[in-house]
């Protein structure tokens, strides 16, 4: 899955859902057995059997007893679009995930007081909360751009010449990730910090940990900045999956999933998420968990087999 191609999708089109009933549950079509925790999928995961209108996807994805959804390319649907998406999740119960309010993955737009785009993205805050409004979503990601890797004239310089340090830069990001929480606050919004991997997707940004998450959102002190925990993305950073999950309790306020390797569905990698799903339940039953990753499979055989693979994950929650 291509991050960067896909905070710019928002395609939409007309189609008709197909329905499925699943054999491990034996829950009919129209009469879902709900999964106990909130997984959310995305535009584009049943396209095969819902078609490609979103409006078709999100009722598919509540026949098959999803209580959520995320979109990472709401901003831009049209505002009538999105409010047809708010209606329906309202109408089928399911709660609204993440949308992007802003991200940027290779400009050090949080760690240089002075760069251009600081502006831009306070911009980009005030406007995601009409878009929330509008799906009654609480939460948006943010992508703090990269470290420092130019020069001051703007020339490429990644391996020398002036830098601003990690320790200043941090402080410069923590001040801009203040004044964006101070837009939120009042609105009860939550910008959630992405922590993304350097090791095989995104080397180069500044958020690459989740105890360095942590650390931010700390220092920031708002309730309206917390971490959105990528389990796929900390497993190659990091890994200890469950015990991060509980030193940062505090500040994690969504997550995301995809195992690793290959940011598939659950049971195609290493990752135990029937043992970590077990373990969030015991914390939280509210947490809403994306579903930010591909399909193993192709067509209506591989969404079904996503579909089965959070059954299983699921069944010890």
């Amino acid at each position: 899955m291509d991050r960067r191609a896909f905070f710019g999708s928002a395609a939409v089109g007309t189609g008709a859902a197909l329905l499925w009933a699943s054999k491990s549950n034996g829950h009919q079509a129209g009469n879902p057995v709900k999964f106990k925790l909130h997984y959310a999928p995305h535009p584009g995961m049943f396209t095969a059997n819902a078609g490609d209108n979103v409006l078709d996807q999100i009722r598919f994805a509540a026949e098959q007893g999803f209580t959520a959804w995320e979109d990472n390319g709401l901003p831009s649907r049209s505002i009538e679009e999105q409010t047809a998406i708010g209606k329906l999740l309202a109408e089928k119960g399911m709660k609204m995930g993440v949308f992007v309010a802003f991200g940027s993955f290779d400009e050090p737009i949080f760690v240089r007081p002075n760069h251009p785009k600081r502006e831009l993205f306070l911009q980009k805050v005030r406007e995601s909360i009409e878009i929330a409004k509008r799906v009654n979503a609480k939460f948006m990601t943010v992508v703090p751009g990269s470290v420092d890797q130019q020069h001051q004239s703007d020339s490429w310089n990644k391996y020398g010449g002036p830098r601003i340090t990690e320790s200043m830069g941090t402080a410069h990001a923590i001040d801009l990730l203040r004044r964006g929480a101070e837009i939120l606050e009042p609105h009860e919004l939550v910008m959630v910090l992405e922590p993304l991997n350097w090791k095989v997707d995104h080397g180069g940004v500044l958020l690459s940990a989740t105890d360095q998450g942590y650390a931010l959102c700390n220092a920031v002190a708002s309730p309206s900045c917390k971490i959105l925990y990528d389990m796929y993305h900390e497993q190659i950073t990091a890994g200890n999956i469950i015990r991060t999950l509980d030193a940062c309790w505090d500040e994690i306020a969504y997550l995301q999933t995809g195992d690793n390797p290959g940011r598939k569905e659950p049971g195609t990698g290493e990752m135990n998420y029937r043992n970590i799903f077990r373990h969030l339940a015991k914390r939280s039953r509210e947490l809403i968990i994306g579903m930010e990753h591909g399909n193993s499979l192709p067509g209506k055989e591989g969404e079904l087999a996503v579909i089965e693979a959070y059954r299983q994950a699921d069944l010890e929650s």
